[in-house]
């Protein structure tokens, strides 16, 4: 038996389903498709510093999948300062800016190749992502064409509240006229792991940043991963597993 079954028993037995009846595979976009974290970290930086605030790269990253404006709030309430809702747009338009001038960002390794497999199965592909970031939206057609349908997107424009609350997957499965047994969440991050959790979905979990494998099971990972690369070599297997009765 291969080593997501158990993982995949567990949440069987504890949702109350009988089996996975997989349509969907569900996709965080930051450090999932692209390796886009470390300029996220640098830009985020640089802004926050720029108005006054402390936040390190390695904070970025604990932020990871929140909308920007909920970035901004929390970060400078923290410090003491509340901005209104037009400065907190101004800075995130500031960090976007300053995002499109880090050198660019370059899809995961074996991103592409994981959603040639997601599809081959039959299954279909939904972005869900807290990054409003233009540049790499605009580039999902190119990178990975024919995958990603506008209408089976969820970014932070779609949404009232993002990461960690659940709204973001909600809103995925309504989109996709899905239920929880019929999709699976490819996440990355603390805060995109507490959503999918809480939408009630099976997470698969890739670190690809430098935060410890101890953080993301603490937020309810299901299943960890260290790649995007290995979950691609052992799709194959996870999806059989996934499929059993």
């Amino acid at each position: 038996m291969d080593k997501i079954n158990p993982a995949a028993q567990k949440y069987l037995r504890e949702k109350g389903f009988r089996k996975f009846s997989l349509k969907a595979v569900l996709f965080d976009m930051d450090g999932v498709l692209y390796d886009s974290m470390p300029n996220h970290a640098s830009s985020w930086e640089q802004v926050m510093r720029s108005h006054g605030f402390s936040m390190t790269k390695e904070e970025a990253y604990m932020h990871e999948g929140r909308t920007g404006d909920d970035t901004i709030d929390i970060i400078s309430r923290r410090e003491g300062k509340i901005i209104g809702a037009e400065e907190r747009k101004k800075m995130y338009r500031e960090k976007t800016v300053a995002f499109d001038a880090c050198p660019p960002v370059m899809p995961m390794k074996g991103s592409a190749e994981l959603l040639r497999k997601v599809t081959g199965n039959g299954l279909f592909a939904m972005l869900v992502t807290g990054s409003g970031q233009p540049t790499l939206l605009d580039s999902l057609n190119s990178d990975f064409p024919g995958i990603f349908a506008r209408e089976r997107m969820v970014t932070s424009f779609d949404v009232k509240r993002g990461k960690p609350n659940p709204e973001p997957y909600l809103t995925a499965l309504e989109k996709g006229g899905l239920t929880a047994d019929e999709a699976i969440v490819i996440e990355n991050a603390p805060l995109g792991v507490e959503a999918a959790r809480a939408a009630g979905l099976f997470t698969v979990v890739v670190n690809t940043g430098p935060l410890p494998d101890s953080i993301l099971t603490n937020a309810g990972a299901d299943f960890l991963l260290p790649s995007i690369e290995t979950l691609s070599n052992e799709w194959d297997s996870i999806f059989h597993s996934l499929k059993i009765e």
